[in-house]
């Protein structure tokens, strides 16, 4: 999935924890992707008349069970997932973990 996509600008990678958002924000510095760390704006996949709209291509998250908002929106939209779980992290909506 990951490979398919040219342009690194069209892949989210999203994380609420705080452990994760350094790894995201050092991720997305070395491959050009967009990096949203810490708190997940509520309508950014889905809402098209908000500021903050995106239409990626693919969305990486960090944690499914804390990232619930962004994959919720990315399986409205029909953006693929990829998690990074655990054994106990739910994988409803997430395409590849």
């Amino acid at each position: 999935a990951i490979v398919s996509i040219e342009n690194p600008s069209d892949v989210i990678v999203a994380s609420q924890r705080p452990y994760g958002s350094r790894a995201v924000l050092k991720f997305s510095q070395y491959t050009g992707t967009h990096a949203m760390a810490g708190r997940w704006m509520p309508g950014t996949l889905t809402n098209q008349i908000t500021t903050k709209f995106l239409e990626p291509r693919l969305m990486i998250v960090t944690d499914p069970r804390t990232d619930s908002q962004a994959v919720k929106e990315a399986s409205y939209a029909s953006i693929p997932v990829i998690a990074l779980v655990d054994t106990d992290s739910p994988l409803q909506n997430v395409d590849i973990a």
